[in-house]
């Protein structure tokens, strides 16, 4: 009786679980009584259930890494996932399909959808790799995995664990830490690293010299203001109240100032975007205006000459008195006693060289001279050579 027992529960089992290859008519319409009664007269005309062990098979099933050995009286793949519960996606994969015998290995895989970043371009792939650092081996060294921060808390969602084997690390905040074991979630492993995540802050997965890390990129956005000075323009104007080579500043130059809104955002404070929200200019610069005086200036009465040196040459006999200085002055410098050229070898009122003024007796720098010292070695400089020293402005001595 007790044999019968068994038996019956085994064919039972046989049609339970080979019904992924029946058609559904076929099965509403004999049902499990009429195959328990079937059985149950087969059992007189045949002896030991030679039927039932026939249709029995040990089947080692590897479903995403986790394997267990399974009693079945499936005559197929479909029957045997269907009897443990396994459902399959349309990414996922089978290793073998179709008729099953005692013995085999069926491996199965779900696929996950992994994000992989390479450079600028973010790809969605679907992987069946148990882990991440099985889905990052075929990729390219620049390619990183993705962590997505979309659950309600703001916890990091990752398909896949980070290694099955070898080292895995944390690296955040420029400090690596190393986990104590490779088997872990991205979850996991910040709370192991004692890391914690601001609301912004991204998560990849990459391969590294020293197995998978998981590196943490502390995102900052925030309203930056910045200011920068506007330079103020300048014009002179002739003021003929002052004389020659005063310069009086009548209306003082202030810079301005350009007032800049940007939103900032920073990826471990190097920055990665700006947006200008405003750009105006909240202070206007005033424009400078200079007097420059065009009076000539009193003619100073001739100076004792100093006793002429052999550095000194002796008049020639030319008369500088009763020429126009003034005119001379102002076409040279501009009337200006301090000017000095833009190449720095020209100086003073009437533009001496170093050279030239030295032999005329003169030391230091002439635009450092006063005027009527200026003036006076100008005069002695033409008694000895004449008006051609000043090629272009020499003539306005004579008007």
């Amino acid at each position: 009786m007790q044999r019968l027992t068994e038996t019956l529960r085994a064919l039972t089992a046989v049609e339970t679980t080979s019904d992924l290859d029946a058609s559904p008519r076929r099965g509403r319409r004999f049902g499990r009584p009429w195959v328990v009664g079937v059985i149950a007269g087969a059992l007189v005309l045949t002896t030991g259930g030679v039927a039932v062990a026939s249709a029995h098979k040990t089947i080692d099933l590897d479903v995403d890494g986790e394997v267990r050995t399974v009693s079945t009286f499936a005559g197929s793949v479909p029957g045997l996932l269907r009897q443990e519960g396994v459902t399959l996606g349309e990414h996922d994969t089978v290793s073998v399909n179709g008729r099953l015998h005692d013995g085999a290995t069926i491996v199965v895989r779900h696929a996950k959808l992994l994000h992989i970043a390479s450079g600028d371009t973010v790809t969605e792939v679907w992987s069946t790799a148990l882990s991440a650092e099985e889905a990052l081996a075929p990729l390219s060294e620049d390619a990183a995995l993705l962590v997505s921060r979309a659950s309600s808390d703001g916890r990091p969602v990752f398909p896949l664990d980070l290694a099955k084997e070898g080292p895995a690390r944390v690296v955040a905040d420029g400090t690596t830490t190393p986990l104590d074991s490779g088997d872990v979630s991205v979850a996991q492993a910040l709370v192991s690293a004692e890391v914690e995540l601001g609301a912004l802050d991204e998560l990849q997965v990459v391969s590294g010299s020293e197995g998978v890390h998981v590196v943490v990129t502390r995102v900052v956005v925030e309203q930056v203001t910045t200011t920068e000075e506007i330079p103020f323009t300048s014009s002179t104007t002739n003021d003929a109240n002052r004389t020659v080579g005063t310069r009086v500043v009548v209306t003082a130059g202030v810079p301005g100032v350009r007032t800049v809104v940007a939103t900032v955002t920073t990826a471990d404070g190097v920055e990665r975007e700006r947006v200008v929200l405003s750009d105006e200019i909240t202070a206007e610069p005033v424009h400078e205006v200079v007097a420059v005086g065009t009076k000539p200036k009193p003619q100073p009465a001739p100076a004792a000459r100093p006793a002429t040196g052999g550095d000194v040459p002796a008049s020639t006999g030319r008369s500088s008195a009763g020429l126009n200085w003034a005119a001379l002055a102002a076409c040279e410098s501009g009337g200006n006693p301090t000017i000095v050229s833009k190449s720095g070898k020209y100086h003073g009122l009437y533009q001496f060289s170093v050279a030239t003024w030295q032999s005329v007796g003169g030391t230091g720098l002439p635009s450092q001279a006063s005027a009527a010292e200026q003036t006076m070695r100008a005069q002695m400089l033409y008694e000895r050579s004449g008006a051609g020293q000043w090629p272009h402005c020499g003539p306005r001595l004579f008007r």
